[in-house]
Formats: C-alpha cells, sequence, structure tokens
C-alpha cells in the first residue's frame, strides 16, 4: 500500500467514525423525545444545531475520501467537523453549568410543548401529563450527568476522532 491510499484509508475511517457517532447522538436525542416524550429546552434544541450541520460534512467527507479527491478537501470537511463538535461541547458545558446554577441561563427557555393535543376534551389530561421544559432543571440524569453532560462528553469524543483524521498527512 502507498503512503497515499494509507491516509486515504485513514481519513475515511475517521470520518465514517466520527459521522456515525454524530448520527447515533443526534438520534439519541431524537428518540429521547419522540420515544421516551422528553421534551427538550431551548438550549438542548439549540445543542444539535452542530449535529445537524456535521453529519452532512462528514458525508461529504466520506464521499471525498471513497472517490480519492484530493486530500486537502477531506481533511478540511473533517477539521470543520472537529469545530463543530468542539462548539457543541461548549453549548453542553454553557447548558451544564445552567443547570448546576453555576451561572444563569437565557431570560427565556421556552419551546413549543409538542404532543399536546389540540382536542378540548383531552387538552386537561395533557397539560397535567405534561411539563414545559426547564433549562434549568435536568429533565434526567444518569450517572451524575444530564444530556448537556453527555453532550459535553459525546461532542469531545467525536471532535477528537475528526481532528486527529483531520491531522493526517
Amino acid at each position: 500500500m502507498t503512503a497515499v491510499s494509507v491516509v486515504q484509508r485513514q481519513h475515511l475511517v475517521g470520518a465514517v467514525l466520527v459521522t456515525l457517532g454524530m448520527a447515533a447522538t443526534v438520534g439519541g436525542a431524537l428518540g429521547f423525545e419522540h420515544i421516551g416524550g422528553y421534551i427538550p429546552c431551548a438550549l438542548c434544541l439549540l445543542q444539535r444545531n452542530p449535529y445537524y450541520y456535521g453529519i452532512p460534512l462528514g458525508l461529504l467527507a466520506i464521499v471525498s475520501s471513497a472517490l480519492k479527491l484530493p486530500a486537502w478537501i477531506t481533511r478540511t470537511l473533517l477539521l470543520l467537523v472537529g469545530v463543530l463538535m468542539l462548539v457543541g461541547a461548549g453549548m453542553g458545558v454553557y447548558h451544564s453549568g445552567v443547570e448546576w446554577h453555576f451561572w444563569e441561563g437565557p431570560s427565556t427557555c421556552a419551546t413549543a410543548a409538542q404532543g399536546v393535543s389540540s382536542d378540548v376534551g383531552d387538552l386537561l389530561g395533557d397539560l397535567d401529563a405534561k411539563h414545559a421544559p426547564s433549562c434549568t432543571d435536568a429533565a434526567l440524569r444518569v450517572l451524575g450527568l444530564s444530556f448537556a453532560g453527555w453532550n459535553v462528553i459525546a461532542s469531545l469524543i467525536l471532535a477528537a476522532i475528526a481532528l486527529r483524521a483531520a491531522a493526517k498527512a
């Protein structure tokens, strides 16, 4: 194998790993929302944006590597994905700090309460069952971390994968 094909393979593997990781992370968040019934707050929804932008860039990195386009194209795409994941980690740190009351959050954290019935008969039942999301209260903690805290960890791991793959020359 030539040095160029080894680098292309490393780029491809990195692009596939980071793209699958981003899809799994945001897919898990969507699963908790639509299957688990956890209504995301405004900060939760904002933390998904780096994934929504990063997944198409990751797919482009996979395609550029698979088509053996110049390595700088794949490296640039992976670098962009890495930066997006670092931004996502920063957003998660901010949201986690708001949840732990280290600092003030946004003045309003309202989102539309999805799943509330428009049928008047079901409205009172829905209002009792559904609670508006709060940016200051974690909906769920697993091993002491909220969704925002786990997003920090996932984003940092994904950033490391993307940036390491981008650094391969």
